[in-house]
Parts: C-alpha cells; sequence; structure tokens
C-alpha cells in the first residue's frame, strides 16, 4: 500500500440541488464594505448539517462547479431500491454526454399500481456544470429540461411489468442483467425475466421519451418467506445464486438448476433479529455476510451446517447494512454505503438526514494546499472537518439508496422519496 494520498482539489466541496450548500456563491460575490472602505470579496465557507446555522439574512446556494453533471428524474411512484444495470458501451468511459440503464421498484399508495421499471436515460450532458461557465438561470436540473442546447436533451425509454405489491429492493443479475430478483412487500422473492424489456430499450434511438404502459407477466421463480424482508444479493462469482434475508431472522440460498429455475435451501438460523442486509463474497461463490437488528455482522458458508462460520457484535444500535463509516459523524442513520470499483480507498455512504458522502480514506489534509484553494475562493475548510470527506451531496430526503456506475468513473445515483438524482463530482476521478 502506497503513501496517503493528499487533499484533492475542492476536497471539501459541497453541493446541492434543492437544499443549497454554500453560504455564498462566487459567482455572486460582491466586494464588501468595512468602515468605509471597500474590501475584496468573502470566501465562501462549507455548511455543516446539523453543526451550522443559518442567519436570516444568509442564503445557502451550492457552487455548479463541484459537480461535473447532475440531473433529477422520478417516476409516478417513489422508489425505495434500484440497481445499475450493467451495459455493452464498454467502461470506464467518461465523454460527454452518457447513457446508463437503471431497474428500480415502486412503493406506490395502492398495492396494485406497483411496478417493477427497467430505465435507459441517454444523453446525459454535462448543462451548467463542470469546468463550463455556469448559466444566470440557477434553478435544478431536470430530465424534462434543456441543459445545454448543443448536447440536447436528456431522454428516458421506459418498460414496466406490472405487480400487486411493492418492491423492498431489487437486483440485476450482473451475469445476466435481463434477470431480476425482487423483494415484495408481501413476503415474497421472484425472480423475473426482464430480457425483453431490456432488448428493449437497449434498441431504443428514438430522442422522444418513450414510457409504455406497465405490462402482466409471470415471474421465473417465487420464494415465500415467513415475513417481509429488505436482504437481497446475487453472487458474482457464482453465477445464478442469490441469497435473501427477512424481518423474522430468515435466511435462504437460491440456487440455479438445470430446469431453468431455481432451488432453495432451508433457513439459515443464527441471528436474533431481523436481517438486514447481505452481500456475497466477491471471489467466494460460498461465502457471503449478513447484518442485523441484533447488532451483528455474521459470516456464511454454504458448504457447512447453515449456521454463521463468525459472528462480530458491530455497533451498539441496529445494522442495516454491511459496512459502514465510523467517520459519519455528522450523519443521520446510514441507510447505503457502496465501496467505488474504480478508486480501492474510496467510498460512498448515504444517511437518513439526506446527504450523500464520498469518502477517500487515503487522503491526508495539507494545509497548503487549502489555502492555496481558498485563494481562488474555493470554500474554507473547517478544522474539525475530516479530510478523508471529499463531498457531500444534499439534493434530496431520505436517500435510501446509493451506487456507484461500474462503467462511468465518479458517476453515482441515488434514490428517495422524490426520484432519482444522477451526478458526478467534479473532484472525484
Amino acid at each position: 500500500m502506497g503513501p496517503p494520498k493528499k487533499a484533492k482539489a475542492k476536497a471539501s466541496a459541497s453541493g446541492s440541488a434543492k437544499k443549497k450548500a454554500k453560504k455564498a456563491s462566487s459567482k455572486n460575490a460582491e466586494p464588501m464594505t468595512v468602515d468605509g472602505e471597500q474590501a475584496g470579496p468573502s470566501i465562501p465557507a462549507v455548511w455543516r448539517p446539523g453543526l451550522d446555522e443559518v442567519g436570516e439574512d444568509e442564503e445557502l446556494q451550492y457552487d455548479p462547479s463541484t459537480y461535473d453533471c447532475m440531473h433529477i428524474m422520478s417516476l409516478d411512484w417513489p422508489c425505495l431500491s434500484f440497481d445499475i444495470v450493467p451495459d455493452g458501451l464498454g467502461g470506464p468511459r467518461s465523454a460527454f454526454p452518457h447513457t446508463l440503464t437503471l431497474v428500480a421498484g415502486t412503493q406506490a399508495a395502492n398495492a396494485r399500481q406497483n411496478s417493477l421499471a427497467l430505465m435507459k436515460l441517454s444523453d446525459l450532458g454535462q448543462g451548467k456544470h463542470g469546468d463550463k461557465a455556469p448559466k444566470e438561470d440557477d434553478s435544478d436540473d431536470d430530465m424534462s429540461d434543456s441543459d445545454d442546447e448543443e448536447e440536447g436533451n436528456p431522454v428516458m425509454h421506459l418498460r414496466q411489468v406490472a405487480l400487486s405489491c411493492g418492491v423492498n429492493r431489487v437486483r440485476a443479475m450482473p451475469q445476466q442483467p435481463g434477470v431480476v430478483a425482487s423483494w415484495g412487500d408481501n413476503g415474497q422473492v421472484s425472480i423475473w425475466d426482464m430480457g425483453l424489456q431490456l432488448a428493449e430499450v437497449t434498441a431504443a434511438e428514438d430522442e422522444r421519451a418513450q414510457r409504455g404502459r406497465p405490462q402482466r407477466q409471470e415471474p421465473r421463480h417465487v420464494h415465500r418467506h415467513s415475513g417481509e424482508g429488505y436482504a437481497l444479493d446475487w453472487s458474482r462469482a457464482s453465477p445464478g445464486r442469490l441469497a435473501s434475508g427477512d424481518c423474522r431472522r430468515g435466511i435462504h440460498v437460491w440456487d440455479a438448476n438445470e430446469k431453468g429455475n431455481w432451488s432453495v435451501s432451508g433457513r439459515y438460523q443464527g441471528h436474533e433479529d431481523s436481517v438486514e442486509d447481505i452481500q456475497w463474497s466477491p471471489v467466494e461463490g460460498t461465502v457471503f455476510a449478513s447484518c442485523s437488528v441484533d447488532k451483528t455482522i455474521r459470516i456464511w458458508d454454504t458448504r457447512g451446517k447453515a449456521v454463521p462460520q463468525l459472528s462480530v457484535v458491530a455497533h451498539a444500535t441496529d445494522v442495516n447494512v454491511i459496512s459502514w463509516s465510523a467517520q459519519s459523524t455528522f450523519m443521520g442513520p446510514v441507510t447505503s454505503v457502496e465501496w467505488c470499483p474504480a478508486e480501492a480507498t474510496m467510498l460512498a455512504t448515504s444517511s437518513a438526514d439526506g446527504q450523500l458522502a464520498v469518502w477517500d480514506l487515503a487522503v491526508e489534509r495539507d494545509p497548503e494546499e487549502e489555502a492555496a484553494l481558498a485563494a481562488h475562493m474555493n470554500a474554507a475548510s473547517p478544522e474539525d472537518l475530516p479530510a478523508q470527506l471529499l463531498f457531500v451531496h444534499l439534493s434530496q430526503s431520505e436517500i435510501k439508496e446509493a451506487h456507484w456506475h461500474p462503467q462511468i468513473p465518479g458517476m453515482i445515483i441515488t434514490t428517495a422519496a422524490e426520484g432519482f438524482t444522477i451526478f458526478k463530482p467534479s473532484n472525484v476521478p
């Protein structure tokens, strides 16, 4: 392991689309007058949620230069979970505009209005963000609005499978992206063949957004747990292998068979409360980890008995995701965590207080570099702000899930009650 990295440019820059994230904007900064004399423009400061107050004469603003791009979109109903569907466009890719594909599950007011949604989003340009000069109009970006006439309008092609229940979690099989597993709020885990829908949105080239009505379809396989649940993960080392966990402590392992469906194991026993998340080992097809409201993380091996091989008390309260950052001192309960696929020491965490934070655990503080950045109107970093905290995004409330795009370095996608946000911080490679 090499020496620690130095803090990167804009290392503590933070931004938001709806809840502005800086006390002053360099774009609108004006000279101050002190005792009748004109002083230079003030340096904007980082606003820390929960710690810093906003005065009556202060307005929080975000700096578009802290993002390389940002887009906001939504479906008819909120989505608690989504997954990024691998595509055939190659990677890593960095040239704008971008195209990406997602699968999501809805939580509608009426159970029969729910659906699994397969979306291709294309023409995702930079607009007013990044190195381009910001426009005078500082309003939020939107999927239906044009960021830049030369880059065209973002477009969404949508195909939906009708459901009769809400979706707690959804995951696409890494080796066969058209195969999708969903955890329903009716206590059932279902596997769906969405290969046709994936082919349709992949082939769609019409510049107009195509939504389509939800279509009825039977799942390939259904397994009922003893109660509702959220934990769900496909193995990357063993194609077709799935694990699901429920709120009544049950864990089941699914294995694809020669007949084209799945056989499901008996219950793996060990947790003393709700199983909140499951993650397969990326290199071992028989090993997975689980975390629970019982405060533990447990390691399992399917080659042995259906009991944990290792159990660790990981926290004083519920453990809702497999790993979480102990440095998230300004955050509420962590709702999602994911390591960056392109940077070994970088991860993204989301929390119930609406923050998405990007961390680089190899960064060390560099006062000289911070002073040089401050001279160029970059936000001044408070002494108690961890150097490892690269970026804070505040566009949504109650973020449920966040993922790095595996083929577009630095691109992050989040889902919350009001919809999705797709963005790329300018200081993340």
